[in-house]
Protein backbone atom coordinates (compact mmCIF):
# COMPACT_ATOMS: atom_id res chain seq x y z
CA UNK A 1 0.00 0.00 0.00
CA UNK A 2 1.11 2.92 -1.33
CA UNK A 3 1.24 5.99 1.68
CA UNK A 4 0.15 8.96 0.27
CA UNK A 5 -1.53 10.75 3.16
CA UNK A 6 -2.11 10.54 7.16
CA UNK A 7 -5.54 8.57 6.31
CA UNK A 8 -3.43 5.98 4.15
CA UNK A 9 -0.75 5.94 6.93
CA UNK A 10 -3.80 5.76 9.38
CA UNK A 11 -5.06 3.39 7.66
CA UNK A 12 -1.73 1.12 7.21
CA UNK A 13 -0.99 1.59 10.86
CA UNK A 14 -4.78 -0.45 11.75
CA UNK A 15 -4.32 -3.43 9.86
CA UNK A 16 -0.26 -3.89 11.06
CA UNK A 17 -2.60 -3.80 14.42
CA UNK A 18 -4.71 -5.76 13.83
CA UNK A 19 -2.45 -8.43 12.79
CA UNK A 20 -0.54 -8.05 15.74
CA UNK A 21 -3.61 -8.56 18.16
CA UNK A 22 -4.67 -11.87 15.81
CA UNK A 23 -0.70 -13.01 16.67
CA UNK A 24 -1.22 -12.06 20.34
CA UNK A 25 -4.15 -14.17 21.00
CA UNK A 26 -2.07 -17.33 19.46
CA UNK A 27 1.08 -16.53 21.74
CA UNK A 28 -1.35 -15.95 24.61
CA UNK A 29 -2.24 -19.38 25.55
CA UNK A 30 1.13 -20.82 25.55
CA UNK A 31 2.45 -18.14 27.58
CA UNK A 32 -0.21 -18.91 30.11
CA UNK A 33 0.43 -22.43 29.63
CA UNK A 34 4.41 -21.65 30.58
CA UNK A 35 3.67 -20.03 33.36
CA UNK A 36 4.12 -21.67 36.92
CA UNK A 37 2.92 -18.53 38.78
CA UNK A 38 -1.03 -18.65 39.14
CA UNK A 39 -1.45 -15.23 39.30
CA UNK A 40 0.67 -14.84 35.97
CA UNK A 41 -0.82 -17.81 34.40
CA UNK A 42 -4.09 -15.82 35.14
CA UNK A 43 -3.02 -12.60 34.21
CA UNK A 44 -2.50 -14.28 30.87
CA UNK A 45 -5.63 -15.93 30.71
CA UNK A 46 -7.44 -12.41 31.55
CA UNK A 47 -5.16 -10.40 29.32
CA UNK A 48 -6.40 -13.18 26.36
CA UNK A 49 -10.22 -12.13 26.78
CA UNK A 50 -9.13 -8.39 26.54
CA UNK A 51 -6.89 -8.70 23.92
CA UNK A 52 -10.11 -10.44 22.03
CA UNK A 53 -12.06 -7.57 22.65
CA UNK A 54 -9.63 -5.26 21.29
CA UNK A 55 -9.65 -7.10 17.66
CA UNK A 56 -13.46 -6.29 18.01
CA UNK A 57 -13.02 -2.84 18.35
CA UNK A 58 -10.40 -2.42 15.78
CA UNK A 59 -13.31 -4.53 13.43
CA UNK A 60 -15.76 -1.99 14.27
CA UNK A 61 -13.26 0.66 13.31
CA UNK A 62 -12.74 -1.07 9.64
CA UNK A 63 -16.44 -1.20 9.23
CA UNK A 64 -17.41 2.31 10.10
CA UNK A 65 -14.94 2.79 7.49
CA UNK A 66 -15.62 0.25 4.81
CA UNK A 67 -11.89 -1.34 5.10
CA UNK A 68 -11.07 -4.76 5.34
CA UNK A 69 -8.97 -5.60 8.20
CA UNK A 70 -6.76 -7.73 6.42
CA UNK A 71 -3.46 -7.20 4.10
CA UNK A 72 -0.64 -6.02 6.18
CA UNK A 73 1.63 -8.26 8.24
CA UNK A 74 2.85 -6.94 11.73
CA UNK A 75 6.56 -7.81 11.95
CA UNK A 76 7.16 -5.90 14.66
CA UNK A 77 5.13 -8.12 16.92
CA UNK A 78 5.97 -11.12 14.70
CA UNK A 79 9.88 -10.62 15.68
CA UNK A 80 9.09 -9.60 19.57
CA UNK A 81 6.98 -12.82 19.99
CA UNK A 82 9.25 -14.93 18.09
CA UNK A 83 12.07 -14.23 21.09
CA UNK A 84 9.80 -14.40 23.94
CA UNK A 85 8.81 -18.06 22.13
CA UNK A 86 12.64 -18.74 22.21
CA UNK A 87 12.70 -17.91 26.27
CA UNK A 88 10.09 -20.14 26.64
CA UNK A 89 11.59 -23.24 24.65
CA UNK A 90 14.77 -23.05 27.47
CA UNK A 91 15.37 -25.05 30.04
CA UNK A 92 14.98 -22.81 32.99
CA UNK A 93 13.82 -22.62 37.06
CA UNK A 94 10.26 -22.30 36.93
CA UNK A 95 10.85 -18.19 38.47
CA UNK A 96 13.45 -17.52 35.89
CA UNK A 97 11.19 -18.52 33.18
CA UNK A 98 7.99 -16.80 34.54
CA UNK A 99 10.50 -13.51 34.95
CA UNK A 100 11.06 -14.15 31.21
CA UNK A 101 7.71 -14.16 30.46
CA UNK A 102 7.10 -10.87 32.09
CA UNK A 103 10.06 -9.70 30.45
CA UNK A 104 8.39 -10.52 26.93
CA UNK A 105 4.70 -9.85 27.81
CA UNK A 106 5.84 -6.16 28.44
CA UNK A 107 8.22 -5.75 25.57
CA UNK A 108 4.96 -6.86 24.06
CA UNK A 109 2.68 -4.22 25.80
CA UNK A 110 5.26 -1.30 24.99
CA UNK A 111 5.09 -2.08 21.42
CA UNK A 112 1.38 -1.69 21.33
CA UNK A 113 0.93 1.40 23.73
CA UNK A 114 3.06 3.26 20.73
CA UNK A 115 1.07 1.71 18.85
CA UNK A 116 -2.16 2.56 19.97
CA UNK A 117 -1.15 6.06 21.15
CA UNK A 118 -0.07 7.03 17.37
CA UNK A 119 -3.44 5.94 15.84
CA UNK A 120 -5.63 7.17 18.18
CA UNK A 121 -3.65 10.61 17.64
CA UNK A 122 -3.58 9.87 14.26
CA UNK A 123 -7.81 9.02 14.39
CA UNK A 124 -8.01 12.60 16.19
CA UNK A 125 -6.29 14.70 13.31
CA UNK A 126 -8.41 12.66 10.71
CA UNK A 127 -11.42 13.92 12.89
CA UNK A 128 -12.41 10.23 13.88
CA UNK A 129 -13.44 10.98 17.03
CA UNK A 130 -15.36 7.52 17.84
CA UNK A 131 -12.53 6.28 16.54
CA UNK A 132 -10.39 8.05 18.96
CA UNK A 133 -12.28 6.80 22.08
CA UNK A 134 -11.79 3.32 20.92
CA UNK A 135 -8.29 3.40 20.37
CA UNK A 136 -7.98 5.17 23.74
CA UNK A 137 -10.01 2.62 25.88
CA UNK A 138 -7.23 0.20 24.23
CA UNK A 139 -4.50 2.14 24.87
CA UNK A 140 -5.30 2.36 28.65
CA UNK A 141 -6.06 -1.60 29.03
CA UNK A 142 -2.74 -1.92 27.47
CA UNK A 143 -1.16 0.42 30.00
CA UNK A 144 -2.92 -1.58 32.68
CA UNK A 145 -1.93 -4.44 31.69
CA UNK A 146 2.00 -3.01 31.68
CA UNK A 147 1.26 -2.41 35.24
CA UNK A 148 -0.04 -5.53 36.47
CA UNK A 149 2.57 -7.11 34.74
CA UNK A 150 5.51 -4.78 36.72
CA UNK A 151 3.57 -5.28 40.14
CA UNK A 152 4.05 -9.07 39.70
CA UNK A 153 7.32 -8.52 38.57
CA UNK A 154 7.92 -7.02 41.60
CA UNK A 155 6.09 -8.59 44.54
CA UNK A 156 7.86 -11.72 44.05
CA UNK A 157 8.85 -13.45 40.56
CA UNK A 158 12.19 -11.46 39.84
CA UNK A 159 13.11 -12.21 43.42
CA UNK A 160 12.61 -15.89 43.09
CA UNK A 161 13.95 -15.79 40.07
CA UNK A 162 17.19 -13.84 41.51
CA UNK A 163 17.55 -17.09 43.77
CA UNK A 164 16.59 -19.57 41.73
CA UNK A 165 19.60 -22.27 40.67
Amino acid sequence: MKLNSLHDLYLNELKDLYDGEHRIIKALPKMAEAASSPELRSAFQEHLEQTRRQVERLEQIFQRMNETPKGQKCKGLEGIIDEGEDLMDKDSPPAVCDAALIASAQRVEHYEIAAYGTVRTFAQRLGFQDHAQLLQETLQEEGNTDKKLTSLAESYINEDAKTAR
